[in-house]
């Protein structure tokens, strides 16, 4: 993650419950309003962060979005089994490259193995989550 987009990440976690205003982030980071406008529109498209509305104030607030880590992992379940997919029809097409072939194998078996497992480990947390366990 770039440095910005980890910057205003971090200046979110410990934000006030009604969030921070752009201007609130540059001020506290002391960097230009232009720098926070692309973290936060990066971190928006990642799904880390929310944007709050406040009824009578026109200035949008942000905050870390709910469940965040379990939505962002979740939602780049298909791209590992692609990406795991991808990885094992190129070991199959690469015969003359040994070592190159099983790195891609092992690469391969690892993606899968998160695309099976993250949605039964999201699920997991969720349920401890109300159970307290």
């Amino acid at each position: 993650m770039p440095r910005m987009q980890s910057r205003v990440l971090m200046a979110l976690v410990g934000s006030p419950d009604e969030g921070y205003t752009a201007a609130d982030l540059a001020d506290r980071l002391g960097v230009s309003a232009a720098a926070v406008s692309g973290a936060v529109r990066a971190l928006q498209a990642m799904r880390l962060i929310q944007r709050l509305s406040r009824p009578g104030d026109r200035r949008d607030r942000y905050d870390l979005a709910d469940d965040m880590w379990s939505g962002v992992i979740t939602a780049n379940v298909p791209v590992y089994a692609q990406l795991g997919t991808l990885m094992h029809r190129i070991a199959d097409e690469n015969d003359r490259a040994p070592r190159s072939a099983a790195r891609a194998r092992e690469s391969a078996d690892f993606l899968t193995f998160l695309a099976d497992r993250m949605p039964q480990l999201a699920a997991e947390w969720a349920a401890s989550r109300h159970t307290g366990a």
